[in-house]
């Protein structure tokens, strides 16, 4: 034993060297690139079925590859689409365009002006409201649904362009990022000289303050935009009438009449869900720059 413990002793000791932290952060740069390559195929996989699918009739919709083209039909279906039942579906396109454009529109301005005001003006009650606001967002559209439907119901506003146009105007997400970027953004001091050299509330706020809110507008107005474009249950809910139903209803109309009436419209409700990610692609390319800025500065808040 004593041989082996002097074997042992005389032995050199090896120091255990840390890991090289250039390949480290290269293996996590792989993996994350890795990831990034998976997510961008898992989001892009139903567009590409969705483009491959538009380009066919109705035979090779059922008969061949789905994920690849057979024949191109593209023009056919655009102009079956455009030109069925009198061209209702560019009736619903421009209700889209109505309902989610104006109701963003109107909502960003109310947005930006109450979150200015729970940022900025110091009332009694500010610390309750602004606790009703993030607690209110937090319910689900599907569960105001059909209070809004007995309300509107009472007031006469049902199967009309006000029963969607009314709830797009309030959004109380809208109001809290509004909020977090006044906070960000608009000093005091700026808005207390405004007031000395004689400027009013009013003039202050479509002045000074919006010009400033730009970016955080465009967030707003985006955010909303999006959701609105894309609402499916209120509208089912709240519109009758086929000349005031949206995109989304009008295909999913036409989706239905297979089960129905044994029309089978699969070729253009697919050519039509096409179409209705274009305007929402463009927002996005378009205001890509506003949306980066404004999103990235809430998650700092």
């Amino acid at each position: 034993m004593t041989d082996n413990a002097t074997e042992r002793e005389s032995r050199p000791l090896r120091r255990i060297s840390s890991p090289d932290p250039v390949a480290r952060g290269r293996g996590g740069q792989r993996f994350l690139l890795v990831g990034l390559v998976l997510a961008s195929v898992y989001s892009l996989f139903p567009v590409w079925w969705l483009i491959v699918a538009s380009t066919k009739d109705r035979t090779g919709l059922y008969q061949t590859n789905g994920l690849w083209f057979s024949g191109w039909h593209l023009w056919d279906n655009l102009h079956q689409l455009f030109t069925y039942e009198d061209g209702i579906f560019l009736r619903w396109t421009a209700n889209s365009f109505l309902y989610a454009g104006v109701g963003s529109l109107g909502g960003t301005l109310l947005a930006l002006a109450t979150g200015y005001g729970l940022a900025r003006f110091d009332f009694p009650g500010r610390s309750l409201v602004f606790a009703c606001v993030v607690g209110s967002f937090l319910i689900p559209i599907a569960l105001l649904t059909l209070p809004l439907y007995l309300l509107f119901s009472e007031i006469g506003l049902v199967d009309t362009p006000w029963a969607m146009l009314i709830p797009c105007l309030i959004n109380p997400f809208s109001v809290y990022l509004a909020k977090v970027y006044t906070e960000a953004t608009i000093p005091f001091e700026l808005l207390e000289a405004a007031r000395i050299d004689g400027a009013g509330e009013l003039r202050i706020f479509f002045s000074i303050v919006l010009r400033m809110m730009t970016t955080g507008g465009a967030t707003v107005f985006l955010l909303a935009f999006v959701n609105t474009w894309n609402a499916f249950f209120l509208p089912l809910t709240v519109l009758r009438g086929e000349e005031n139903w949206t995109l989304n209803l009008g295909l999913y109309n036409w989706s239905g009449k297979r089960l129905e009436s044994g029309v089978d419209l699969t070729s253009l409700v697919l050519t039509g869900a096409l179409l209705s990610i274009v305007p929402m692609a463009i927002m996005m390319v378009a205001m890509r720059r506003y949306w980066r800025t404004g999103v990235t500065l809430g998650a700092l808040k």
